[in-house]
């Protein structure tokens, strides 16, 4: 399609593109899709990020225009970039945008002695608080102060149709339980200022930080989502009401619900997978709008308790289940999400594809597992190390649609009434991700 995907700052709450088509019908296969993804920018010598985002995107502007419409923008801090897809109704056409756009990217950044990476922060911190020039940013920095200074943290965004705004509350409501969940699936932060900070997302630990920050409260209208922001915009926690922090929202411009709960991707693949869930549990939620049902209560402590789950652990490990209010492996929640957009992902024809590329991810690991992977494996110092590593993940071919179509199915946790650890370890599977990509 011609049109482009929004461009959303995860801080600056910014919006200025459509995002999406309005769906033909209540199921995954009618509805469009678009990604924004986000950049660190390195230095080639010292691996630290540095605030040279205008001389990468000038860099990057000759040429022939991007797949899609594809567009180049800059972020937050100066030391980010951003790439948002067009707007896409197959996941193949999502994969050439996204990895066309990383590669435009990356050239750039070589031609300036820099690199680009895909990581959900930095493994060596770079100068803090040099914010990208604007009023808005200004006035940004001047609310949250030193936790945006140091907020080197990048997202991937993912933003689906929905037929208009009213909808798109309803449809927030009926993802509350299942945003932990992508959250765990896409950790790739391990690393902070040269350190392991224990966490999978340690991105997430940073957007903390930040006031009214995680899974959104059920709100049943948009009359009383709009009250809500503006309650918050009055308190003086947030610049106005196009900006929140919570892990999906209604776009604030345009008919799309947008999620914002994963890091970035270390690859394409990945990014693609986060699409795939998420126009597939736009789809299931917009069935349920359909029939009538009521989105399933969630007590925001728990919810709450299962994004701080997702941050620490990742896939491996505990997890805790929104609903049931208990911890369960972290993979029995993958397996239940699976379970619950299957019928989604059947319409749109993208079941086999994600369940291979659930497959790589429990066989290689997350990002977060295979940078540490990266780092164990290497000679000191490590970080120059996994600093390759991201540079190499970042450019990595995304997989064909095919290829990954007849992947096996990945490994399937048990349902959360009879929970075991039945998922590999993380060490083990960052040492299989290890093997195979060397291979």
């Amino acid at each position: 399609m011609a049109d482009t995907a929004p461009v959303t700052a995860a801080v600056a709450g910014e919006d200025p593109r459509a995002a999406g088509a309005v769906p033909a019908a209540p199921g995954g296969g009618s509805l469009t899709v678009g990604v924004e993804e986000e950049f660190l920018i390195l230095d080639e010598e010292t691996g630290r990020p540095v605030p040279r985002a205008e001389e990468v995107l000038h860099a990057a502007r000759p040429g022939p225009a991007l797949p899609g419409d594809t567009q180049l923008k800059r972020e937050l801090l100066a030391c980010q970039v951003e790439t948002a897809s067009g707007v896409c109704t197959g996941l193949d056409a999502l994969a050439q945008q996204l990895a066309a756009g990383r590669r435009r990217l990356a050239d750039a950044a070589r031609q300036t002695g820099l690199r680009t990476v895909a990581s959900g922060t930095p493994v060596l911190a770079g100068p803090y608080g040099a914010l990208s020039e604007g009023p808005r940013y200004e006035d940004i920095s001047g609310i949250y102060a030193g936790a945006v200074a140091d907020y080197e943290a990048c997202g991937c965004h993912v933003h689906v149709g929905v037929p208009d705004r009213a909808t798109a509350v309803e449809v927030v409501n009926h993802l509350r339980p299942w945003l932990p969940t992508l959250l765990a699936l896409s950790a790739n932060s391990p690393f902070d200022d040269g350190r392991d900070t224990g966490y999978a997302s340690w991105r997430m630990v940073l957007q903390s930080r930040f006031p009214g920050s995680g899974v959104p409260p059920h709100l049943p209208s948009p009359a009383a989502y709009d009250a809500q922001l503006q309650r918050l915009v009055d308190c003086g926690t947030l610049a106005d009401v196009r900006q929140s922090f919570w892990l999906a929202r209604p776009s604030p411009c345009f008919p799309t619900v947008e999620f914002r709960a994963a890091d970035t991707a270390s690859t394409v693949d990945e990014a693609v997978l986060q699409a795939a869930l998420s126009r597939a549990l736009v789809g299931t939620a917009l069935a349920a709008v359909g029939e009538g049902r009521e989105a399933a209560p969630v007590d925001g402590q728990v919810a709450a308790a299962a994004v701080w789950s997702a941050s620490r652990h990742g896939l491996r490990g505990p997890g805790v289940h929104p609903r049931l209010e208990r911890e369960v492996p972290a993979l029995t929640l993958v397996h239940e999400l699976v379970a619950h957009v299957s019928p989604a992902l059947e319409e749109s024809g993208d079941l086999e594809l994600v369940r291979g590329l659930l497959a790589d991810v429990v066989e290689l690991g997350t990002g977060a597992e295979r940078q540490r992977a990266a780092a164990a494996a290497a000679p000191r110092p490590w970080p120059r190390a996994v600093v390759g590593h991201l540079v190499r993940e970042t450019l990595r071919a995304p997989s064909s649609r095919r290829a990954a179509a007849t992947a096996a199915p990945p490994a399937s946790a048990p349902p959360a009434s009879a929970p075991s650890a039945s998922a590999p370890s993380g060490a083990a599977a960052s040492r299989s991700g290890t093997a195979r990509r060397a291979s």
